[in-house]
């Protein structure tokens, strides 16, 4: 019987190391196989999210029903946030509170269909809105038995006009609500006319439901207004001593393609929540990207102002930290391998920062003025903005693990002491991250600023008013214009003066630009460097 080599020795006689190097690198090695720092994408994890959470104080306000929007910037952890309501729905109606998705986690949005055929006014979509609100919220309510009296005629109401099935489909549901929108708007696809409705002769009503407050006649006959259904079911949850939370996000999913549309829709949500707010049992809770908020408020949106039960999430440089800890300590063989008490560490921030130094290099690059290699992860994650959010910062260590196992199945010797990662692969592992960031935020949702950003490939890292125009082929005054779109989108940083501004690129996206360090027209220099 011939006995197969061990992989020990198969790799020992590859790379001609002694003993016990190869056993201190097949070791480390096996632990790094064995860790995994999750997916950037909460959506991609839902059953860890819980071990990684963070109870920020931005999340106990949440928790507290204190806040009804959550802004963010892509991949801040709204998502993350909606995601954990969802998941704690049974500890929450402990409480009392009914959580209602308004949208699916996963997969294809509700509001794909909207795409193709978009309601024709922002009449029509706040009429949508409520339509589709009020449906869902009365599905769950008679589905946790609340059969009060002034619940039950908004059932039957529902009922009649084909928008509430024993079982709910959103997408489904989004269809009727939109039809019937019409309907009550009295759309039609050639006249344009009011519709009259054959029982009551009446415009803007369809069976038992009016746009209007009906009148007293029309409300003896079972008719009632969507403001007054909503009234109904509101005074139905305080008899039972239950709150309604309708969760919507994903909506820069929805629209991506047609910022007019995502304007509009946007816009539309914000009046309809405006109209609810009066009703103490029923709150929307809409989580909305920091960008997008901005670019439907920047023009005027006097509806905005009212909006100030919201939290806008942020990432210190100590809450990244906690949140590279808990993904680390998330990993049983690290932890054992490491000898490492868990909760003492992530209970106590200076065990976290002294766990970081221990298995991580000091710096990433030497020398007096150089950065610290935490300080180096968040200034190389960072957007012209100077926010890191969480997603590229798990990127990163993603990143970093499959370079160093690259590096070490090459036969390359371990990292000195207990540092899981040698300073060598920090650099190689920026790439994907600065490519990915590029192409699914910058090119996948704004594709019109594309041919200019292209166009950088291989410049310089900071940029003038006249190096741009002419790379552009524009004006001094269009790639100003043309610049101060990109800033918006944290894509510059403006530096220089207001006479004799630069435009500054974030090294987030240098690597996949291919850009070279240095200002337009002067030599290459490194003191950029120590920005971070």
């Amino acid at each position: 019987m011939v006995m197969k080599p061990c992989a020990e020795a198969v790799f020992r006689r590859a790379t001609a190391l002694p003993r016990r190097d190869v056993t201190r690198i097949m070791d480390r090695l096996q632990l790094l196989k064995n860790i995994n720092f999750g997916s950037q994408v909460a959506e991609d994890e839902i059953s860890s999210l819980q071990d990684y959470f963070v109870a920020t104080d931005q999340w106990s306000r949440i928790e507290r029903g204190e806040v009804d929007l959550v802004r963010g910037e892509k991949g801040a952890g709204k998502s993350a946030i909606y995601l954990l309501l969802e998941k704690r729905r049974d500890n929450f109606f402990d409480q009392n509170v009914v959580i209602v998705s308004g949208e699916n986690p996963r997969g294809a949005t509700v509001f794909k269909d909207l795409i193709s055929d978009p309601p024709a006014s922002e009449r029509e979509f706040i009429v949508l809105w409520k339509l589709y609100i009020l449906s869902i919220v009365a599905h769950e309510m008679r589905s946790y038995g609340i059969s009060e009296a002034p619940a039950s005629e908004v059932y039957a109401a529902l009922e009649d006009a084909k928008l509430l099935d024993r079982v709910m489909n959103l997408a489904g549901l989004l269809r009727s609500a939109q039809s019937f929108a019409r309907r009550l708007l009295g759309i039609k696809a050639i006249e344009g006319g009011l519709e009259i409705d054959p029982n009551t002769g009446a415009t803007g009503i369809v069976g038992k439901i009016s746009l209007q407050e009906p009148t007293t006649e029309l409300r003896s006959s079972g008719i009632n207004s969507i403001d007054g259904m909503f009234e109904k079911l509101n005074r139905s949850l305080d008899l039972s001593n239950f709150t309604v939370w309708v969760l919507l996000d994903r909506l820069d999913v929805a629209f991506a393609d047609s910022h007019e549309l995502e304007a509009n829709a946007i816009r539309a949500l914000v009046r309809a929540y405006g109209d609810l707010r009066s009703f103490n049992r029923l709150s929307l809770k809409i989580f909305l990207r920091e960008d997008i908020w901005k670019r439907v408020t920047e023009s005027g949106f006097r509806e905005a102002s009212h909006v100030i039960r919201f939290v806008v999430m942020g990432w210190s440089t100590p809450m990244l930290l906690n949140l590279l800890m808990r993904r680390l300590l998330n990993n049983p063989a690290f932890v054992e391998s490491f000898a490492i008490n868990k909760d003492e560490i992530l209970n106590n921030a200076d065990q976290q920062v002294a766990l970081f130094r221990r298995v991580f290099p000091e710096q990433v690059e030497q020398g007096s003025r150089k950065a610290a290699t935490f300080d180096w992860m968040v200034a190389r994650c960072a957007d012209a903005t100077g926010n890191t959010a969480p997603r590229e910062m798990i990127h990163l260590l993603n990143s970093l693990r499959e370079e160093e196992i690259r590096r070490l199945e090459r036969g390359e010797n371990v990292a000195p002491g207990d540092q899981i990662f040698d300073r060598s692969v920090f650099k190689l592992a920026l790439p994907r991250v600065s490519e990915t960031r590029l192409n699914t935020y910058l090119y996948a949702e704004y594709p019109e600023e594309r041919p200019s950003i292209e166009k950088l490939v291989g410049e310089k890292t900071e940029q003038t008013p006249e190096s741009l125009a002419e790379i552009w082929g524009v004006s001094r005054d269009d790639a100003i214009q043309k610049a101060q779109i990109l800033v918006k989108l944290g894509f510059f940083q403006v530096r220089g003066t207001r006479q004799e501004p630069t435009y500054w690129v974030p090294f987030l996206y240098r690597d996949a630009l291919k850009m070279v360090q240095g200002k337009a027209g002067a030599a290459s220099t490194d003191a950029e460097e120590n920005d971070d």
